[in-house]
């Protein structure tokens, strides 16, 4: 099976879809025999849809369908000042003709304008989008929730969804991702070892798992690498977000601890803190493929994947499918990350 019944969720299209899968003919090149035999294919999500794209789109389909469905005039969300999520919630709300609120920590000990005041941030104002700055030990969904009701005492509609857009109902975009990915390999005869994320907010993994359970295939297909929290933190977050996405796809299926593969490696010293692994994975698919990862999300867990392969976690003649989940306005926040004094 292939599909999942979601016709019953409101959605609202953002994406052009299937978004593509692609060799990387360059990389291969560069690395030669470090591959191990091992093919590296890429989910092209860093291509969807406009305001600068990424994956984040496909959890806006179902949030904004919900926001749509309740007759929201106003969304807000959260996350880091650096959020990719925010931006394209900006983004996704202009284009739908929603006013648009975002809640934005400073958990990432950076204070040079490039980061403060460049990439997401800075199109987040772009987009229209009201931004809040809080500290980085803010409870921001709770200053958001305080918001929402103010606008609802102003007679507004208003739908707060949390970090990532990783509820429920977000995740629904990456179960029906899972789904995409399965039709497709499928149709190009594939035979994959392994299908990999990024884990920030824990929502893209636990779509994927909760998606390739309910269409009864080897939830442990999908592995992610955290960024955010740390791996035994980010394991609890995304079963805890796979089992409450399967209560909407198929109440009663569930998925075990076990079933959940997450390595907290790549990580580093802490999230949005730049690593050697990551500059080398963003530099090399640049300079090989002309592709763009992000610091903080695709280019840690790239950097990852890279490591695993070259250590011979997976046999030769192998395929793992990396899902690209875009980012790449948030390299202009970092540019210092990749000066020469950084290695």
């Amino acid at each position: 099976m292939t599909d999942l019944d979601l016709a019953r969720f409101p959605r609202l299209p953002l994406l052009g879809l299937p978004t593509p899968i692609e060799p990387l003919a360059g990389l291969t090149r560069e690395l030669g025999a470090a591959l191990n035999g091992v093919q590296i294919l890429v989910k092209r999500d860093d291509l969807a849809g406009f305001g600068g794209g990424g994956n984040k789109l496909r959890k806006l389909e179902f949030l904004l369908g919900a926001a749509r469905d309740s007759g929201a005039d106003t969304v807000i969300t959260v996350g880091a000042l650096q959020s990719n999520h925010a931006r394209l919630t900006a983004a996704a709300a202009a284009r739908n003709g929603l006013k648009c609120e975002l809640f934005l920590t400073r958990s990432v000990p950076r204070e040079e304008a490039a980061y403060t005041g460049n990439g997401n941030r800075f199109l987040d104002d772009l987009f229209g989008a009201q931004v809040h700055e809080l500290p980085g030990e803010a409870d921001s969904f709770a200053a958001a929730e305080a918001r929402a009701d103010a606008l609802r005492g102003e007679g507004r509609t208003v739908y707060t969804f949390p970090s990532g857009g990783s509820s429920p109902v977000g995740c629904l975009g990456y179960a029906a991702c899972a789904a995409e990915i399965m039709a497709q390999v499928e149709a190009k005869g594939l035979d994959l070892a392994q299908i990999v994320v990024p884990n920030g907010s824990a929502g893209t993994h636990a779509g994927l798992v909760a998606g390739l359970k309910a269409l009864g295939r080897d939830p442990k297909l999908a592995k992610s690498y955290a960024v955010l929290a740390e791996e035994e933190a980010a394991k609890a977050e995304v079963l805890a977000k796979a089992n409450a996405t399967l209560d909407l796809l198929q109440p009663g299926t569930r998925v075990e601890a076990d079933d959940i593969l997450v390595d907290g490696h790549p990580r580093g010293p802490g999230y949005g803190i730049p690593t050697d692994a990551m500059r080398a994975a963003v530099r090399l698919m640049a300079r090989s493929e002309g592709m763009l990862l992000d610091p903080v999300y695709s280019g840690k867990a790239f950097g990852g994947l890279l490591r695993d392969v070259a250590a011979g976690l997976y046999p030769q003649g192998s395929t793992v499918l990396f899902v690209m989940t875009g980012g790449s306005p948030g390299l202009f926040a970092y540019p210092d990350a990749f000066s020469d004094a950084a290695g």
